[in-house]
């Protein structure tokens, strides 16, 4: 009988994933056992300083690069980078979360002070998700599998995180308690189409296993090298673990569930997923390209290009008619998923790290932006309606701008993060001969700036009328969030460089 062996893990390495998934139990047992008027405070103490936690090991734990846990987990340069900005645009994710919504008056906003449970607001609050304290596990949880799918070194643990990360989102887009049919329905069509990714994923899976014995990356590609003859099944199971990825990224024709979760789920969890689920998405794509079938880049780059170009174009184009705030940011997504795609298929050194500064780059930017638009209200509540923000900007100047602001980035204005984002992709797309799709990145980036401007347009050229919304006053955790996202756009545009420098240094994948 042969004795079992148990991996060696260096539970230092992966002691962020471990910070979070322990922080995620005991959220669970908080909601279970805390009283409901002692629960939001507690689950946001542990929700914020777990993330620091699992920050400050990451940052600690710079410069390594190791394979663990018999080799189902790599820790390297783009993992520890992809961890950090995880855990930074979470965190600025659950500050929006944590929101104390304010009660439109009419066209006024006034504060309700005493919105606790028991109250005469109680009611008010709970509409808003104020006593939703349930999020906050679902929150963690999903963080827990975002840091495991960007380090999964192997396709078995990355379908497990794929799960992990997936299951608390169905739930979270069906929260909008002001909306509940439609953030309902958001939910079930995430659920349908994330749970046939899922299936294109594992089948994909299967075949990479039945192909070279083996679900870890660097088998797979010792076994490309060893058995370069056999490329049917290598090639179909490829192309299906790639579909299952594209799902998650929004990309060309896989993108059908964005428009809807977006207009209906809350608009603090559309935030945290239009960022975080494409950083997420795109480092598990990025190491399955680069690590396990990068010897077959010459098969899977015809398939990607023919994507990114149509992921750029039709997301372009279709936010061009759309009247509705939040489906319009939603097409927006699907177009910068295809300009992140141009810097994915450069597959070189150059291509990772302006891919991955693009990632960071949006993230901000989307956090930002989605933010915006939670503070825009009217006497029904969030108005994402285009003709409520006519003439927002001299109604609420200082709001105008900054969402203006986001909107420039991505439209990718110079000075701002989104410029410097895709002329990285599109500079590592030339250099690796991929001249004629970034001229299509051209044309898809000159009609995306139309429905940006547009927006900009309408609210300071247009006139305020009895619908143009107003503006709540934010808390000071979604002052904080709008800020360091902010300040960030800018400073990622102005003084690019030492982020590049820090991804220049990262190297590549480790195997």
């Amino acid at each position: 009988m042969t004795e079992f062996t148990p991996p060696e893990i260096n539970y230092y390495a992966i002691a962020p994933i471990l910070i979070m998934f322990g922080a995620a139990i005991v959220s669970v047992l908080v909601e279970a056992f805390v009283p409901r008027r002692g629960r939001r405070p507690t689950q946001l103490v542990l929700v914020i300083g777990s993330i620091v936690a699992a920050l400050a090991v990451t940052i600690d734990l710079r410069g390594t690069r190791l394979v663990t846990g018999a080799g189902a987990v790599a820790v390297d340069g783009p993992t520890l980078l992809l961890w950090a900005a995880l855990l930074v645009i979470s965190l600025l994710g659950a500050l929006l979360m944590a929101e104390r919504t304010i009660d439109p008056v009419g066209d006024s906003f006034a504060p309700r002070a005493s919105a606790l449970p028991g109250s005469d607001d109680e009611q008010q609050f709970a509409r808003r998700g104020y006593l939703q304290t349930e999020v906050w596990p679902f929150l963690l949880f999903a963080i827990t599998g975002m840091l495991v799918f960007v380090a999964a070194n192997d396709l078995l643990i990355m379908f497990v995180a794929l799960e992990v990360m997936s299951l608390p989102l169905y739930l979270l887009a069906g929260m909008a308690r002001r909306r509940r049919l439609l953030s309902q329905e958001a939910a079930l069509k995430y659920f349908i189409l994330g749970a046939f990714s899922s299936a294109f994923f594992l089948y994909g899976a299967a075949l990479l296993y039945g192909y070279s014995g083996s679900v870890g990356f660097v088998a797979i590609s010792d076994a490309l090298t060893a058995k370069p003859s056999e490329g049917t099944l290598v090639a179909l199971g490829v192309a299906l673990v790639i579909v299952g990825l594209l799902f998650k990224v929004s990309a060309v024709p896989f993108h059908q569930w964005t428009p809807d979760v977006y207009q209906g789920a809350p608009t603090s969890v559309t935030a945290l997923m239009a960022a975080t689920v494409k950083i997420a998405a795109f480092g598990a794509l990025l190491r399955v390209l680069y690590v396990a079938v990068g010897g077959l880049r010459w098969d899977w780059t015809p398939m990607l290009w023919i994507i990114a170009a149509l992921t750029m174009l039709v997301g372009s184009i279709v936010a061009i008619s759309q009247t509705d705030v939040k489906r319009m940011l939603a097409y927006s997504s699907v177009a910068q998923a295809g300009f992140i795609l141009i810097g994915v298929i450069a597959a070189t050194p150059e291509g990772l790290a302006s891919s991955l500064f693009y990632l960071i780059a949006y993230g901000f930017t989307t956090i930002g932006t989605f933010a915006v638009v939670s503070l825009v209200r009217n006497a029904s509540g969030e108005a994402t309606s285009m003709a409520a923000w006519a003439g927002l900007g001299r109604k609420s100047p200082l709001t105008a701008a900054v969402f203006s602001l986001f909107l420039l980035s991505l439209a990718g204005i110079p000075l701002t993060s989104g410029f410097v984002g895709k002329f990285a992709v599109f500079t590592a797309a030339i250099a690796s001969g991929g001249t004629w799709l970034v001229i299509i990145g051209v044309v898809a980036s000159i009609i995306a700036a139309f429905f940006y401007v547009r927006l900009i347009v309408l609210m300071y050229f247009a006139k305020p009328t009895e619908d143009t919304a107003s503006v709540a006053i934010p808390s000071a955790f979604t002052t904080i969030a709008l800020t360091t996202a902010a300040v960030l756009t800018i400073a990622l545009g102005v003084f690019p460089q030492w982020l590049l420098d820090v991804l220049e240094q990262a190297g590549v994948f480790i195997r």
